[in-house]
């Protein structure tokens, strides 16, 4: 059977969720958490992604996310298969982490509203998951983006809180976000005494979110691949127009013409000229390229020259000033 496609457009928000293969554990302590932290905030450089909410969960995890650029696939391919890769290696394990493909409900970014009720959802879920109680603060959970929004010390750069709070008419001031941790506090509880609504249930079951126009938008975009719609329930995604190779291309320009390198004369520069791999190691931290495409661009030899002297190279004098002007 023939995947889903993928809604992919430049401006384009999603409600993005996975799960743990067999429901198992994608976090067994802190330093796993930290890890896919890390490799979040790595993917987000590589790919200009903005998050506006997340919250990590014992085996599963959900973002708010935001592409300026049509990548979320490419993003999340290198997204999940790295954190994998760094799980497995730390615990000794091999194989998949994640049950199957991870979802992406894709989100009217012009339509009031959702940017607030997912926040909402996304932060409620240890609340759900009754790890947070009425006696403890949303706070106490430290594996959500819900501290950036109740605080501003520890935000990642990646990190947005400003458009969920324009959706409330608050704003990033200590009294704004004092605001935000009342109402919060106020949606734990009824979140805690409550029966669910109907509209958790669209956020948790639909492929869409969105305005008549949006999602007729959204059909369109699906049409236009080609793909038999076997029913709106199925769809969770389409056009799949990575900018990927756009971005890199750009870079690998600007790298060799800052180190004054023709690009004619690449593969008479030795594979360990630190103008080359400099160039290499802000292609691979800004995109979501694959090193066979880095090493062959700029005729680096084997692919794994590429990941070997990156640690390296990240460090030189070359590096630091190609990224100064890039």
């Amino acid at each position: 059977m023939a995947r889903k496609a993928r809604i992919e457009f430049e401006g384009a928000v999603y409600h993005v969720l996975d799960r743990g293969d067999h429901r198992e554990a994608i976090f067994r302590d802190d330093a796993d958490h930290e890890r896919f932290l890390t490799t979040l905030g790595e993917a987000c450089a590589r790919t200009g992604w903005r998050v506006h909410a997340f919250v990590l969960m014992r085996n599963h995890y959900h973002l708010l996310l935001e592409t300026p650029q049509p990548n979320l696939v490419a993003g999340m391919r290198w997204f999940q298969r790295t954190y994998t890769v760094r799980f497995n290696r730390r615990h000794r394990l091999s194989g998949h982490l994640f049950q199957g493909r991870y979802k992406a409900v894709v989100v009217d970014p012009e339509e009031g509203g959702y940017f607030a009720v997912l926040s909402d959802y996304i932060h409620l879920n240890p609340v759900r998951a009754r790890i947070i109680g009425l006696d403890q603060r949303l706070f106490d959970y430290p594996w959500s983006s819900y501290r950036g929004y109740a605080a501003t010390r520890g935000r990642p750069a990646w990190f947005e809180p400003q458009r969920v709070l324009g959706e409330l008419d608050l704003e990033d001031t200590a009294r704004g976000r004092r605001l935000y941790a009342e109402r919060m506090r106020e949606r734990a509880v009824v979140e805690l005494i409550e029966k669910p609504d109907a509209r958790r249930e669209e956020l948790r079951r639909g492929w869409c979110l969105g305005g008549a126009s949006f999602r007729e938008r959204m059909l369109g975009l699906l049409d236009s691949t080609g793909e038999k719609l076997r029913g709106r329930g199925e769809v969770d995604g389409a056009v799949r127009r990575s900018h990927g190779e756009d971005e890199a291309q750009r870079l690998l320009e600007r790298g060799l013409d800052f180190f004054n390198l023709p690009a004619t004369e690449l593969a008479l520069v030795k594979k360990s000229d630190p103008r080359k791999l400099a160039i290499a190691v802000a292609i691979r931290g800004r995109t979501t390229v694959t090193n066979a495409w880095i090493a062959r661009k700029l005729a680096l030899g084997h692919v794994s020259h590429v990941s070997r002297c990156s640690q390296t190279a990240a460090a030189s004098a070359e590096y630091f000033a190609l990224r100064s002007a890039l």
